[in-house]
């Protein structure tokens, strides 16, 4: 969790990579919003107010065999940090990412390097493969026996449907709405089979196949207005 400024709100980032060695870490964000712009606007040497991590329950990293590492948008960022991790603990690492057109592809060299196979996507079809049907014909001709899925709630819930009836053990990171992240406020919420859970320290990653995706899209929805305002708000202002 990081905030930029004593006024500003606190938002939940993925570690994207991290150096023992330097002491440093790496988070990638998608400029979209009041805090992600200034995000943006920093420049080396500058400082943010607060940063409070590493949070939650750690990555279940194991020697599975073959793990297929799903990835859209910015959140193809932290699964490369996963994706690294699994191909180090000597699995076979299948990697996808996508992004809606080829121009906001990311992390697509790094993917590579460490991938045993990577495909492309985007929604547009300006590169690689369009959208993510072609995982289906994949899921029919490689035995995979673990998936992790980064990136939009849609991307989690459609992969997630797809290896369901297969039974393949199918991991969803989930970033829900979060304000203190440290399990108290409740903002981050999810219903993961009959249980409630909280994302902040119950997760960040959750069995795909329990999560109630439906639900989730409506809490994510429910300061779009606010968020949207405060955005204009802060353009307006500079």
């Amino acid at each position: 969790m990081l905030r930029v400024d004593d006024n500003g709100e606190r938002i939940p980032l993925t570690i994207a990579d991290a150096s023992i060695e330097k002491g440093t870490i790496v988070v990638v964000c998608h400029e979209v919003g009041k805090t992600t712009k200034k995000l943006g606007k920093l420049k080396a040497g500058d400082h943010i107010f607060d940063l409070l991590g590493p949070l939650g329950k750690p990555a279940e990293i194991e020697n599975y065999g073959t793990v297929l590492c799903v990835g859209g948008g910015v959140m193809v960022a932290p699964l490369h940090f996963q994706a690294r991790a699994f191909h180090e603990a000597g699995n076979n690492v299948i990697g996808v990412v996508g992004a809606r057109t080829e121009g906001q592809l990311i992390f697509e060299k790094e993917m590579r390097e460490i991938c045993d196979e990577l495909y492309v996507t985007t929604d547009d079809g300006t590169k690689g493969h369009k959208g993510l049907a072609f995982l289906k014909e994949l899921l029919e001709k490689k035995k995979i026996d673990r998936v992790v899925v980064m990136g939009p709630i849609v991307t989690l819930k459609a992969v997630s449907e797809l290896t369901r009836s297969k039974g393949i053990p199918t991991i969803v990171n989930l970033i829900p709405i979060m304000v203190d992240a440290m399990g108290m406020c409740g903002a981050c919420r999810v219903t993961v089979g009959d249980q409630t859970m909280f994302a902040c320290v119950d997760g960040p990653d959750f069995d795909g196949h329990q999560v109630d995706f439906e639900e989730l899209m409506a809490r994510l929805k429910m300061f779009t207005p606010q968020e949207k305002l405060a955005f204009v708000f802060h353009e307006e202002g500079e």
